[in-house]
């Protein structure tokens, strides 16, 4: 009789677990999260009384696989286009929030005299609330149209994105063992060009290349070219020194603006449930009683913190966003939980060795515990408003009142509207093409070169490789200078006063000060021993490069195809 490997045993007991608990929790009406968490306590060795996994570096395993389709999926859903078109109130408010529970977090730590990297982490992972969680209960309330819920979605979608920001910052500091400030802005540099080079590249040649292999795609071929992709990324964003989740989370991201992001997502759908379903288990299997037990003074804490600190601090987040009192307290009561990056965070840091090993339940009996108590908080805000109406006096709810957007409010003139549209598109283009230039010089140097030098002398080494780099860089130095200054908006609002001029005359120059930094660097490199030379070089290109048919045409075809590609998604939409 053959022998059964554990890892199957093991995947066994935890899907039957996981089947009978979310059964349970759904006939309940509570979150299945919560189901998978119970399972998972009951599985693992801390729960004597039941069969248990034996296993655990294989669980452990396929909670990281779990964490990628995680992020893969949040991905999906995501969309920089929707985070542009919200205007910035929700980013003013989930950036106060996320600064203020943090803080809440981390002073919480520090009273029980936890080590630095537990009371940061702890703010991590308080700072964040569940968008599943959140999501469901406003749906069985009956809420989703209402407008603070609205507003809550959409400030959950940018905590998502601050979330992944944030673990890329707290991996450093592990890495490190220490904060600098110097250190967090060069990781945070390299997170942003890392992610809108990728997403430009990816948003240029893979919706090419599905359109290319439609024929060959069925409902196989894609998830499995989905899947490709994800983990090639995976793969690419360790390589450059980023978690395995943001590859997946950038690679998702890219995808949610393809034609097909929606098949996508229906497909990976269900490896998403099971994998993450072994995440949430594999978090249950952290949780030991006799912890919790011993930790009830700070876990009790910790929940008033997060109850407090949401109510208030929120409240006081939401109306500096610009939103009136009452909307404000909706907004805050809606987020008084932690959710699925608590978990992830908590795992980070298990993973890195800088967090105690009691933690991580702490958090999943803080989770649980916030969780069970979402929809009662969401009710609760009416009524909490109305005391609050009461008690302060009526000239303050008079000034908090008139403090919002929600009112009508007296609409910028025709001119303001288009200078703003215009600064919008000249922003974007100058930020891609920068970081376009950017990636290619870092290429160039990094792996061009060395493959150069076995096919050149030394001395014509480095004028070789800028020549190169230059002819490579040269459509994006072109829309630098030249990209977007003979669109009919723009010539209407040069002839709309000397004001609009005034500011057009700026932006160009700062464009053209851009393209000759950027020249400068990479003639420099050629030819560091004669600056008059040099001078001469730089004009003589930036000339050249203006006046160009040739680069005009090319320069042109790019951004037309990427265009197309940004919004074939919403032409699909129309024309269905």
């Amino acid at each position: 009789m053959s022998q059964l490997d554990p890892m199957i045993a093991d995947l066994a007991l935890i899907l039957i677990c996981a089947g009978v608990m979310t059964l349970l929790f759904k006939s309940l009406k509570q979150p299945i999260v919560l189901g998978y968490i119970v399972a998972g306590f009951l599985a693992s060795p801390n729960m004597p009384y039941m069969p248990s996994v034996t296993d655990m570096h294989g669980i452990h395993l396929w909670s990281e696989i779990g964490v990628i389709f995680l992020l893969f999926a949040l991905g999906l859903e995501f969309s920089f286009k929707k985070i542009l078109k919200m205007g910035a109130a929700p980013i003013i408010a989930a950036a106060s929030i996320i600064l203020a529970m943090m803080y809440v977090g981390s002073s919480t730590g520090a009273l029980f005299g936890w080590s630095n990297m537990d009371c940061i982490f702890l703010g991590g992972m308080l700072a964040m609330s569940s968008t599943t969680i959140i999501f469901k209960a406003f749906d069985d309330m009956g809420l989703r149209q209402e407008r603070f819920a609205g507003l809550v979605l959409s400030v959950l979608i940018i905590e998502d994105i601050l979330a992944i920001v944030l673990m890329v910052m707290l991996s450093t500091m592990a890495v490190s063992k220490e904060f600098e400030g110097t250190q967090m802005l060069q990781s945070i540099l390299q997170l942003g060009l890392y992610l809108v080079l990728w997403f430009t590249v990816g948003l240029y040649f893979i919706p090419l290349a599905l359109r290319k292999l439609k024929p060959l795609m069925n409902s196989e071929t894609l998830l499995i070219t989905a899947l490709a992709l994800c983990f090639g990324m995976v793969v690419a964003a360790s390589a450059a020194g980023f978690s395995a989740a943001f590859g997946a989370f950038v690679m998702g991201s890219i995808l949610a603006e393809t034609v097909e992001a929606e098949t996508i997502e229906h497909l990976v759908s269900p490896v998403k449930n099971l994998f993450g379903a072994i995440f949430f288990v594999s978090v249950g299997m952290m949780v030991d009683v006799a912890l919790i037990i011993e930790y009830i003074v700070p876990i009790v804490s910790i929940i008033a913190a997060v109850m407090l600190g949401q109510t208030i601090l929120s409240t006081c987040g939401f109306l500096l966003s610009g939103q009136s009192l009452k909307t404000s307290m909706q907004c805050s009561f809606s987020l008084t939980q932690i959710g699925e990056f608590a978990f992830i965070l908590a795992t980070l840091g298990t993973s890195l060795h800088v967090t105690s090993d009691f933690l991580y339940p702490i958090v999943v009996a803080v989770s649980v515990f916030t969780t069970f108590t979402t929809p009662y908080m969401i009710r609760l805000a009416e009524p909490a408003y109305h005391g609050l109406t009461r008690l302060l006096p009526a000239s303050w709810i008079a000034r908090l009142e008139r403090n919002t957007d929600e009112k009508d409010e007296q609409a910028p003139d025709e001119q303001q509207q288009m200078w703003n549209s215009i600064f919008k598109r000249f922003v974007f283009t100058m930020l891609i093409n920068i970081v376009l230039c950017i990636a290619v010089m870092a290429i160039m140097l990094y792996y061009g070169e060395p493959f150069i030098a076995g096919f050149v002398p030394e001395q014509w080494l480095h004028p070789v490789t800028a020549f190169i780099t230059l002819v490579i860089c040269s459509p994006f130095l072109w829309l630098l200078l030249r990209s977007g200054w003979n669109s009919p908006d723009v010539n209407a609002l040069w002839d709309s006063g000397a004001r609009w001029r005034i500011r057009m005359t700026a932006y160009g120059v700062l464009r053209i000060i851009i393209t000759a930094a950027l020249v400068s660097y990479i003639v420099d490199y050629a030819i560091p021993w004669s600056k008059l030379l040099g001078v001469f070089a730089i004009v003589a290109i930036l000339f050249i490069i203006f006046y160009s048919s040739f680069l005009e045409k090319h320069a042109k075809g790019l951004t037309r195809n990427f265009t197309e590609n940004l919004t074939a998604r919403e032409r699909m939409k129309e024309q269905k």
